[in-house]
């Protein structure tokens, strides 16, 4: 076990999803350097359990008929695999472990003899990930989750999943700790950069396309982070208070949806307790919601750092501890094997554990097609860049634009942009997904750290200058300023035709932001050069939403977030209008923090780790986001689904009718501009009885050439038109009138049509 004081201090250091050190067994240890590639394991190709013709289940049952408990077993500890002499104070009893792979997220070891192979892990979610240290691994970065979500194009997801799967693959690993996707009940989250936005179908929708393009390259994808993990302030010890009914309708909807889209290998359970009990422990969690209700077939994993117990969690649903020796204690080694054998924990439940890992290995073909250790000079960087430029393209917002002030007029001969390190690089989120760039210097770092103080660090910027890209686009002069000098950079935008300002909000996993303005008088610097020149763009990379008082100073406004290791030329190129923005707000951006359900955020920093904070989700229960804007009548900034495009769209002709237990929704979408645009068309529907005035039903994005139209067929999902009756364990549809509504924002309602559905009563899946 790590010393208190130790493991205090890694918890500060290293606060990832993907953290811990140590390994307890000595068989599990090597004296190989951690940068040795670990040697590829070959599949018994003979074996019964080999024929790619039998199911998984089927091939699972085989093998474990060959298992003997111990290597049963062995399948459910694993060990963090990156090389810790980055840390400032050493870590008792840190050994490398045996095969690992360095600065990773951790190793299970396999059973060579059945031809089980090593589960290699990584983060994260935008791509091949690497801890901080002198030489990290360059990878491709996509742009944040928020910003793919914003693209709502779930073919994007997937593509950008298959790019990220691809590359961990050639990296040397199976097991990719991706798929985020808590909702945005809390704007400061300094992880929402991470995730897929505030509404359950949209969320649930992108990240399972994301889960599926992952998994498609023979890497297991991990569902996360399992559940109602919305905030960073005490994360590891809040207990979030939420009924069932508001869950279910909320949180547990997206994950059920993304589960069903993506079919995800693993689940990873989260840091905070539900409703008393630690999320890694939580029966009702993982034995009845997701196992039991959804049929979900894989593993959970526990976040690392999040296993409290052996024989509670093993008998809650937990089936595998992640990242010893993160943990207070080697839960379930030698302790796991000891209540097997004491019958705390069934031997048949052991068994499960077992099994739930081998189908997660082999639903995705990591039997059959095996990684082979460290392929990176295979990676086709050029096609994975373009595929992270078109993500980042759909995922810009236009925000606002006065009088047609973007696309830059080709008439400009002077263009200035101000702040952000925009000549050299665009920014990127902090915490255990940091991806550092392949076009990067050694250190991964193109602008020196500008957050010294360990983890979520270091502040990274991926090496793609929006100057550059601009420079190549443009016959104008383009010239950069810092901003730390506000009367400099207002004297110096007086003199030039357009000014784009880049306002940025570095935001990383393990703290929330303070509020939601920009950070280092970035407000007061855009003011400034606002009133110098009118024509002023804002380009802002930020981790979610921000407050804007200097809106209507400005000439136009677009929102990037962190858009990857291609984005400065996304933003370019959508400056330049060689992209016509096509992007949507997936989460509400509130005029002030008074507008939302905790403006206090909960959970006293100030309180130790042992402590018990509560948090009250119950507040707005399932009217998380616009919900909760409808529900109160407050204004926001911008609404969820807005989004501005250099064309215009005209949409009509809705009509609506029941559809097996859904509703069946059909219009005509026609550009009306001049420009090819893409436009975000979304149904919302309205019942009585539901937790908010409306719902997002169902969304299509479509791509139109100018005075082109297309007619668009969407489903409404049943589980959209009911709520969860808790006493029966299943959702009911009540009988009687819906609005659905044809939208282009939550707050542009287009048209709307009325349709009659009878009173249905739907299982726990929803079928």
């Amino acid at each position: 076990m790590i010393a208190r004081r130790n493991r205090a201090l890694l918890l500060r250091s290293l606060a990832g999803c993907a953290c811990a050190l140590s390994a307890p067994i000595a068989a599990q240890t090597t004296n190989n350097a951690p940068g040795a590639a670990a040697p590829r394991m070959e599949a018994p190709k003979a074996q019964p359990w080999m024929k790619t013709t039998l199911s998984a289940d089927a091939r699972v049952d085989l093998l474990l008929k060959e298992m003997t408990l111990d290597e049963k077993l062995q399948l459910t500890f694993g060990y963090f695999a990156t090389n810790a002499d980055w840390l400032k104070t050493p870590v008792k009893n840190w050994v490398y472990p045996k095969d690992g792979l360095p600065a990773s997220a951790g190793i299970v070891p396999g059973i060579p003899r059945l031809g089980i192979p090593n589960q290699w892990e990584t983060d994260a979610g935008v791509g091949v990930a690497s801890q901080r240290g002198p030489t990290p691994r360059l990878r491709t970065s996509l742009p944040s989750g928020i910003a793919t979500a914003a693209t709502w194009n779930p073919e994007m997801a997937q593509a950008g999943g298959a790019m990220i799967g691809r590359e961990a693959f050639l990296s040397g690993f199976n097991v990719q700790l991706a798929g985020g996707m808590n909702l945005t009940r809390e704007p400061r989250n300094g992880r929402n950069f991470e995730y897929a936005g505030e509404d359950p179908l949209l969320a649930g929708v992108i990240t399972g396309h994301e889960i599926k393009g992952i998994q498609s390259q023979h890497v297991v994808s991990t569902m996360k982070h399992y559940a109602f993990n919305g905030q960073e302030t005490n994360r590891n010890n809040i207990d979030h208070k939420i009924g069932e009914q508001a869950a279910r309708q909320s949180d547990l909807l997206a994950f059920e949806i993304a589960n069903e889209v993506g079919q995800p290998g693993s689940v990873m359970c989260s840091y905070n307790r539900v409703n008393g009990h630690y999320a890694c422990e939580n029966d009702w969690l993982l034995n009845k919601v997701l196992k039991r209700d959804w049929g979900f077939k894989g593993y959970v994993m526990s976040d690392w750092g999040a296993t409290h117990s052996t024989s509670e969690a093993a008998n809650a649903g937990l089936d595998q501890q992640s990242g010893w020796a993160f943990d207070r204690s080697a839960y379930f080694a030698d302790a796991l094997r000891e209540a097997v054998n004491n019958g705390h924990v069934s031997e048949a439940r052991a068994t499960d554990m077992a099994r739930r890992v081998l189908w997660g290995m082999v639903s995705v073909g990591a039997f059959d097609t095996v990684v082979n250790g460290d392929q990176a000079t295979k990676i086709d960087y050029a096609a994975h860049a373009a595929v992270t430029r078109a993500d980042a393209e759909e995922g810009i917002v236009l925000l606002k634009n006065t009088a047609g002030l973007l696309p830059l007029a080709k008439s400009a001969k002077s263009i200035l942009l101000i702040g952000a390190h925009a000549d050299v690089g665009v920014l990127s989120g902090g915490g255990s997904s940091q991806v550092y760039s392949h076009n990067a210097p050694t250190n991964g770092l193109v602008v020196p750290d500008e957050f010294p103080s360990g983890f979520p660090g270091p502040k990274t910027y991926h090496a793609s200058s929006p100057m550059k890209a601009l420079q190549a686009r443009t016959g104008a002069t383009v010239t950069y300023l810092d901003g730390k000098d506000v009367k400099a950079a207002a004297a110096a935008a007086r003199t030039a035709d357009v000014v784009v300002v880049f306002g940025e909000q570095w935001t990383g996993e393990s703290f929330d932001v303070p509020d939601l303005n920009l950070p280092d008088n970035q407000n007061a610097l855009i003011d400034a050069v606002a009133r110098a020149n009118a024509k002023t763009v804002v380009a802002l990379e930020t981790g979610g939403p921000v407050v804007m008082p200097w809106l209507g100073k400005v000439g136009a406004v677009l929102e990037a977030w962190y858009p990857g290791t291609a984005g400065g030329e996304a933003i370019a190129r959508v400056l330049t209008g060689e992209v016509n923005p096509s992007g949507h707000l997936p989460a509400t951006f509130p005029a002030s923090l008074a507008q939302t359900p905790r403006p206090k955020l909960e959970g006293d920093p100030k309180l130790d780790r042992d402590s018990h904070p509560m948090g009250n989700y119950d507040i707005e229960g399932a009217a998380v986001g616009y919900k909760w804007f409808d529900k109160t009548g407050a204004k926001p900034l911008f609404p969820f689904g807005y989004g501005l495009s250099y064309t215009n769209f005209a949409m009509r002709g809705l009509t609506a009718a029941p559809a097996g237990k859904g509703i069946k929704a059909d219009f005509t979408v026609q550009n009306t501009g001049a420009v090819q645009g893409k436009a975000v068309a979304q149904v919302y529907v309205s019942g009585a009885g539901w937790e908010a005035p409306k719902r997002l039903g169902a969304f299509r994005k479509v791509d139109l050439a100018p005075g082109k139209s297309q007619t668009v067929s969407v489903t409404i999902d049943p589980r959209l038109l009911a709520t969860f009756d808790v006493a029966s364990g299943g959702w009911k549809i009540a009988g009687g009138d819906y609005k659905v509504m044809l939208a282009t924002s939550a707050a542009d309602i287009v048209q709307t049509a009325t349709v009659r559905v009878a009173a249905q009563t739907l299982g726990a899946s929803g079928k």
